[in-house]
């Protein structure tokens, strides 16, 4: 499968599927980094608007950048989501809990909020 990993943007995704692509990462860095509520909520909101329209072209949606075990709470809310891409923030709580339990807490919160 071809993925490409773009911003929440409509012209990357008609780009993308116009160039073959069957999946899209949706860059959730701007969310991530977000420093307020209201930010926060517009960051979400282009995420959605963007998974909407991924779907619209018939592509699969993922995403991934910058999320952690509270910032991925809302994002398993985004419509038609298939994969998360999560890493660094499970290695590093593996440091202090084992990878088995990093791994256990992340698959519970996005089982909780999915």
């Amino acid at each position: 499968r071809v993925s490409l990993f773009i911003d929440p943007d409509a012209e990357q995704i008609k780009a993308s599927q116009k160039a073959g692509a069957e999946d899209v990462e949706l860059h959730t860095g701007c969310y991530a980094n977000a420093e307020n509520s209201e930010e926060l909520d517009r960051e979400y909101q282009r995420l959605v608007s963007a998974a909407e329209l991924a779907h619209q072209e018939k592509l699969q949606v993922n995403a991934g950048h910058g999320l952690n075990y509270i910032n991925t709470q809302r994002i398993c809310g985004l419509p038609h989501l298939r994969e998360l891409n999560i890493g660094h923030s499970i290695v590093s709580r593996a440091i202090f809990v084992g990878i088995s339990q990093a791994v256990q807490e992340m698959r519970e919160i996005i089982i909780r909020n999915s």
